[in-house]
């Protein structure tokens, strides 16, 4: 696990870019946190990871988006959703077993019918711009992961 602080929006996003830059095929990033929390501004600094142009934008109302760089980019927003149902029907299993890096806000919502091997990033209010971001790796691709994002950390705030 790894426990960080955003002072800023453009600090997620930093974070997001490191975490794009080290995202390799099939990489799925869950994102859990309240509206505001910054999930979007996390997924804009993956998708710039990744070569990608311009802002992510949250796919609330279409449900996914997809964005073209090193790697594709699969956003997928489960806001909007009620139910286990509802996610299962989406069939996201080409997104989520594809070559591509998948980014599912509101993750909370579907947690037990997506992939057990993911880097979950719980984000949660501290003030008006701080943001407390806890990473959660679960299986070795994302234990790798961290331990890689971990020597590039000197510049962020570890409580």
């Amino acid at each position: 696990m790894m426990n960080l602080i955003s002072e800023s929006p453009e600090e997620t996003q930093r974070l997001g870019e490191e975490l794009g830059r080290l995202a390799q095929p099939g990489d799925l990033f869950l994102l859990v946190g309240g509206l505001g929390t910054g999930k979007t501004c996390l997924t804009q600094g993956i998708a710039w990871g990744l070569g990608i142009e311009g802002y992510a934008t949250s796919p609330s109302f279409v449900v996914i988006n997809q964005y073209w760089g090193s790697l594709p980019l699969y956003h997928i927003d489960l806001y909007r959703l009620d139910s286990i149902e509802e996610v299962i029907e989406l069939g996201l299993d080409d997104y989520l077993y594809g070559n591509g890096v998948c980014v599912v806000e509101w993750a909370e919502k579907a947690l037990e019918v997506l992939p057990t091997e993911h880097l979950l990033v719980e984000i949660s209010f501290l003030s008006d711009t701080s943001r407390n971001l806890v990473l959660r790796p679960s299986g070795e691709r994302y234990v790798a992961m961290l331990s890689q994002l971990k020597q590039g950390t000197k510049k962020w705030s570890l409580p």
